[in-house]
This record gives structure tokens, sequence and C-alpha cells, in this order.
């Protein structure tokens, strides 16, 4: 018998959306004042994301019982993170100087408010590729889990950790055992918080169209427009073409994870929807050493939505003060976004951060001239917390795939309903 239309998480987390979004249009002064809901949700579901990878992880190491696997379904991840993000790079890059969203903008470059930007331009003079690879070294075991909240860092503890345990051999499986009764606590948890995801949904909506209101959305809708066509594009074309190749539909993996979807299109975030992903994905049949792996590397390392943004917003930003820049002035911008891309990982602003890092190589660009998207990246992170998110789902099928480690039919079983 099939469920009713409101028995399922997507009805209420689209219904609390669209409510939040008219409340913000109406009301703004009283809509601003509902954030706590949607940061309050997000800090309970980022209290549960480091126990609940680093028990993933433990657990499936200890269940490859070879490093050496390990490492290869690291490979990779990594192979394939690096290929489909030069693509998006490109990607962006092509489309923004194809469709031209800044061109007849005519901006002064004396009117901008650099001052807005200033916090972040700080931030990227001050990430350097040393600098990325320490922070990924917590200072101590503990405080992985409790300071900047880098998965990065729970991850090296947690391959660390999974790794002597394989080494201990039988006298190892006590620790084992209690991981495993952590993990389950950790995701029953996770399906308790995740049932307030609606009230999340409506603090956030609220409060993004009170504070910025759809009419900031107005002047700069030609460069939205695009980057939305570029990001939808992506998905069904380049993944699509992946998730085809690889044996399954896009579309119908969309449908399989709606419930996802609109939680992350709800905070803006794709953290909030990190856990039930790799559940889903588990389900799917992918293996869980690969899913541990694959999942939390990605969120640092596969972040397609974020590199279209960056090209072409960095390009929106020249054609806005009417510069040209040279054929290699544009290479070098790619190049440089796609060490930078990485950079930022765990950082407040990371978007902005990176941004801001990027356009540093061409001194022909003022920083400064970020101020002109400073308003509308607010609503510009839907889309790239959206595009990221199914670009990790999307990796971690083709290397459970690659691995042989997906089973096919249960993929296909589950994608068909």
């Amino acid at each position: 018998m099939k469920k009713p239309l409101t028995s399922h998480l997507y009805f209420w987390v689209l219904i609390a959306i669209v409510i939040g979004g008219v409340f913000g249009a109406l009301d703004p002064e009283h809509a601003v004042k509902f954030k706590p809901l949607g940061d309050g949700f997000i800090a309970l579901v980022r209290m549960l994301i480091s126990p609940v990878i680093f028990c993933t992880v433990v657990l499936g190491i200890a269940g490859a019982g070879d490093m050496k696997k390990v490492g290869r379904v690291g490979g990779k991840a990594l192979l394939y993170f690096e290929t489909v993000s030069n693509v998006s790079l490109v990607i962006g890059l092509i489309v923004v100087n194809v469709l031209k969203p800044g061109a007849g903008f005519n901006v002064d470059p004396a009117t901008l408010d650099t001052g807005a930007v200033a916090d972040y331009a700080k931030a990227a003079s001050q990430q350097s590729t040393v600098d990325f690879l320490l922070h990924v070294v917590p200072r101590t075991f503990v405080d992985a889990f409790t300071g900047s909240g880098d998965l990065l860092q729970v991850l090296l503890v947690a391959i660390l950790f999974g790794y002597a345990m394989v080494r201990m051999g039988a006298s190892g499986e006590p620790v084992h055992r209690f991981i495993e009764g952590c993990s389950h606590v950790f995701l029953a948890m996770m399906n308790t918080i995740m049932k307030v995801a609606p009230l999340g949904a409506f603090g956030a909506m609220a409060f993004t169209i009170g504070r910025y209101g759809l009419s900031a959305l107005r002047p700069l809708a030609a460069l939205m427009g695009s980057f939305y066509l570029t990001c939808l594009a992506f998905i069904l074309i380049v993944l699509g073409s992946i998730a085809y190749f690889t044996g399954f539909s896009i579309l119908r993996f969309l449908a399989y994870i709606k419930d996802e979807l609109l939680t992350v299109l709800g905070t803006s975030s794709s953290e909030s929807a990190l856990v039930p992903l790799m559940h889903k994905l588990e389900k799917l049949g992918c293996s869980k050493s690969v899913v541990g792996l694959v999942v939390p590397s990605g969120y640092s390392f596969n972040l397609d939505g974020t590199n279209i943004y960056m090209t072409m917003a960095a390009i929106f930003v020249a054609q806005a003060l009417n510069i040209e820049l040279t054929l290699m002035q544009q290479l070098t911008l790619l190049g440089v976004a796609v060490f930078t891309s990485n950079g930022a990982s765990g950082v407040t602003g990371a978007g902005f951060i990176t941004l801001a890092g990027t356009l540093a190589v061409v001194p022909s660009i003022p920083v400064g001239g970020l101020a002109l998207i400073l308003g509308i990246d607010r609503f510009m992170s839907e889309a790239r917390s959206i595009t990221n998110f199914i670009g990790n789902g999307v990796a971690t099928i083709v290397v459970s795939r690659w691995e042989n480690e997906l089973d096919m039919e249960k993929l296909k079983r589950e994608l068909q309903g």
C-alpha cells in the first residue's frame, strides 16, 4: 500500500520552504527573527556529523580489512573528483563568456563598497597550500571533533584509528563492537533530528527572503539565471552522462534523494543532509567502506557547484567593470581556481574567500568588485549546495562501481521505487 503524501518528509519540507518564503516577502521585519530556527537545525546536524563520519569510516576500514583497498578507493575518488571538478570549471568559464551576464552593467570601480568584502580578501590572502595541509592535522585527537568542524581532520583520525584497529586483530574486536554500537545510536539520533527539518527550512527561508528581499534579485538576475541554468545543465548533461555509463538514470536518482535535496534547498547547506545521503547510498547497493571514504572527502574536494560559481562570478565582475580579460588571463584564473576551490574547507564564507583568492592573481580585476555579488550570494548558495550534493552522490556510486562493490540489481530495484 502506497504511503500518503503527507507521510513523506519532503512534502513538509517543501511546504515549509513555501510558507517561509511568503512570510519573508510579506513581513520581513518579523521573518528575520526566525533565523535561529534555521541556525539551530544546522547546529544540531553538525553536532552529529563528526562522530557519524568517524564511526562510518572506522567500520568501513574494519570491514575492508585491507589498507591497500582503502588507499585504492581514496586514489580513485580523488582522480574522479579532480577530473569532474576541472570539467565544471571549464563549463562555467564557457557559459559566462557566451551569455555575458555582466555586459552592460557599466559599474564605476570608484563606487564599489570595498569595505564589505575586506574580511574575505584578508582571509584569502592568509590561505596557502601549506596552511591547508597543516590544517588537515588536528592539534589533538579531540580537537578534530570539537575544533573547526573540518571533515578532513575527522577523516584523517578515523583512517589512523581504523588502521590501528585492523592491525590489532582479535584484540581489537571489543573496540570494533563498541564503535558499531555507537554508530547505531548516532544514526538513530540523526533520524530524530531530521524530523524537525521543516522547521529549519522555514526559519532559513523566512530569514533569507526577509533579510535580503526579492528586490535584491532583480539587478543581478542575469548572473543568477545564468548560474542556475549552468548548474542544471551540468547536473543533467555531465552528471547525467556519467550516471548513464555507470548504469543508472540521473533523473531516477534525483527522485530517490528528493527529501535530502529539499532539505539542502531550504537550509542552503549540504551538510544538513550528509548523513541521510550516506544511508541512502548504502541502501542503493554501495559498500559501507566506499560510502564512508568517498562522501566525507567529497565534501572538501568534489565541489562542482562551487567551481562553476567561482569562474562565472570572477568573469562576471570583470564584465560588469568593463575589464577585458585576455585568454591567458582567463586560463590563469581557471588554473588557480583548480587549487583554491579545495583550499578553504571548513572555513566560514569559503565561497567568497576562495573567490577573493582567485581574483588576486589578475591584478586588473579589483577584489572589491566582489561587493557587486555579495547581496545575492545567499540566493546562489542553494544552487551551489545542491550541485555539490548531487555530485557527491554520483561520485560515490561511480567509485563503488569502479571497485566492483556496487549491487547493480539492488540499485535498479531501489531507483525504480
